[in-house]
Order: C-alpha cells, then sequence, then structure tokens
C-alpha cells in the first residue's frame, strides 16, 4: 500500500453535505475497520491508493469496509452477480430523502423508528435501509420479487444486531405490482424511494456496459464484465425506467393517502418530461426534482405527493412532532 498521504483530499464535487463520503477514500482507516481490504489497494497510475474498480470481489469489499467503518455494520455480503452499489451515491439519495421530509417540518428532519419508509427493490444489498436507519434512526420496509433477494437481505440483518427490528422485508409475490401486496391495510409510509431498472432489455444492459468501459479504459472490449453485478430484474425493464416509473405513478394513486412522498431514482434526464405528464395525468398535487451529483455522474430523483396542504400539516403533527433533528 502507498505510505504516502493526501492532506487535503480532493471532494467528490457536490456531494450532499452530510454525505460521509466527502474526501478521497482513507485506505488506512477502511483497512482498519475491514482488514480483507488490504489484498486490492494498489497505487493507481497516479501514485494514489487505490482499488480496481473493475474487479468485482474489490468492489463488494470495498463496500464491506464502508459499510463497517461508517455504518456499524459487521457483516454483510451478497450473492454472486447481485447488484453491489455504490454507497456514496446511495447515501445521497437518503440525505436528499431527508431534507425533502424537513421541508415540511418546519426545516427539521424527521427522525426516529417512528418514521417508516418503503424501499421498492430493496435487493440483495439492502443498502438503503442501512444508511437511513444509521444516519436517521428510520425504520424500513424492504420489498422485492426476488426470493434470493429477500434471504440476502435478511441474512444481512440477521447478522447485524443494529439492524434488529429495523426493518421488515417483504416479498412482492406479484412481479406486476409495486405497492399492493406488500403495503398493509392503514399502513402510513412517510416516504418511499426507489431505484428503479435502468434499460429497457438485456441487451441494452450489455451494450451500456461495453460503451461504460471502453469509455473508462480507452480500449475495445465484447465482454462486458458487470463489476457492480445486477440481476436481470435489477438491471431492465420493458421500456427502461420511464416506462417502470410511469406505472409506479399509476399505481401510486391508489395509496394518496397512505404515503407522503413518493419518489424514484431517474438516471436519464429525457425521461423527466413523459413522467412528469403522467404525474399530471396521475393529479399530483406536488412534485418536485431534486438534482444530485457525484464526481463527473450528474443523477436526479423525482418526487410526488397526493396530499393537499392541510393534510400534510396534520400528517406532520400527529407522526413528526418531537421527531427533529
Amino acid at each position: 500500500m502507498n505510505t504516502k498521504k493526501n492532506k487535503s483530499p480532493k471532494k467528490k464535487s457536490n456531494l450532499h453535505p452530510r454525505n460521509k463520503h466527502q474526501g478521497r477514500y482513507d485506505f488506512a482507516q477502511l483497512i482498519a475497520s475491514c482488514p480483507a481490504l488490504a489484498l486490492f489497494v494498489k497505487p493507481n497510475v497516479h501514485g494514489d491508493d487505490s482499488v480496481d474498480f473493475f474487479n468485482p470481489e474489490a468492489v463488494k469489499t470495498l463496500n464491506q469496509a464502508l459499510l463497517a467503518h461508517y455504518y456499524g455494520i459487521a457483516k454483510w455480503d451478497i450473492p454472486k452477480h447481485y447488484l453491489c452499489p455504490p454507497i456514496p451515491g446511495r447515501a445521497d439519495y437518503i440525505h436528499y430523502l431527508a431534507d425533502l421530509l424537513g421541508s415540511k417540518n418546519k426545516g427539521h428532519i424527521p427522525t426516529g423508528n417512528k418514521i417508516k419508509c418503503l424501499d421498492i427493490g430493496v435487493g440483495a444489498n439492502c443498502i438503503y435501509p442501512i444508511i437511513g436507519i444509521h444516519e436517521y434512526d428510520w425504520s424500513f420496509i424492504g420489498a422485492d420479487i426476488d426470493p434470493v433477494a429477500i434471504q440476502s437481505a435478511n441474512k444481512i440483518i440477521k447478522l447485524n444486531p443494529i439492524l434488529h427490528d429495523k426493518i421488515e422485508i417483504r416479498l412482492q409475490v406479484n412481479p406486476n405490482d409495486i405497492f399492493q401486496g406488500v403495503l398493509k391495510k392503514d399502513e402510513l409510509i412517510d416516504i418511499s424511494l426507489c431505484n428503479p431498472p435502468f434499460h429497457a432489455s438485456l441487451t441494452e444492459a450489455r451494450s451500456g456496459t461495453l460503451r461504460k468501459l471502453n469509455n473508462l479504459t480507452g480500449k475495445k472490449t465484447s465482454q462486458p464484465v458487470l463489476n457492480f453485478g445486477g440481476q436481470n430484474n435489477e438491471l431492465h425493464y420493458p421500456g427502461g425506467e420511464k416506462a417502470f416509473i410511469r406505472e409506479m405513478i399509476h399505481q401510486s394513486k391508489a395509496f394518496a393517502s397512505a404515503c407522503f412522498w413518493f419518489s424514484s431514482l431517474i438516471a436519464k434526464q429525457e425521461s423527466l418530461k413523459s413522467i412528469y405528464t403522467e404525474l399530471n395525468k396521475a393529479k399530483a398535487l406536488e412534485m418536485k426534482t431534486v438534482p444530485m451529483s457525484q464526481g463527473n455522474k450528474i443523477s436526479r430523483f423525482v418526487a410526488w405527493t397526493f396530499l393537499s396542504l392541510d393534510q400534510q400539516e396534520t400528517w406532520a403533527a400527529s407522526r413528526w412532532n418531537g421527531n427533529k433533528k
């Protein structure tokens, strides 16, 4: 490992101010939290300590170190070929969602386990609940259509006592439903979040991966390496993210009074127009687009609510009063 110390690490531009991952990774600290990471840390072409982000095992071990060091997760693993998410970007989504709740609570972020979140597509990695619990002590429902992902998420919860009684993992038995079959009768959710399938097909997913690899390495390759993994249902959906989110909006209407804010990540800027058309058609009363960025990657999420201002005030007074940060 390189012994040189970077005394003023460059920030990952524009991360949320509360995001713990502002500077370059401190590999000495991360290795102290997860000794297995040492095997993958080597100087890059610039002489700085780094890992090979094209090595799936290195990426997974880096995640294990980040989760151990920053979020108190001692044991974390995922099945082979399942999505291994980049944690700084996932943390940004959680922090901006917290701000969104705070914007309806006189600027105070509601905290504590009375605040309930629904993670649509929790995946085998369970990342969003882990971050939300550590940062704001929220409680979570994690829904997924994949029994293997459900089993993996439950194993992560079982092996980490700080997650006990704070996450309930629910199998969605009907892949065509998003909220129905997951939310119980009269159950209230303060915010729902989702990282929807990005691509429209497996072919598109593979070509997108090849394009990214060719751009990053400057070399032509015909074999995609899914360094962050991903199962078919995690990577693609007929019609891509636009179709998935339009369906989510349509189905959210039936749960208009059960959830304060619905939200979803949106990878493509050009998806916004049709999504807002669908939101207007569904008669959402308030809509927001929240921009985010990590380095050169630009992203955003859209949030919507069907609650009137009076209903919002009643909700905040009854559920969030005394739970503030």
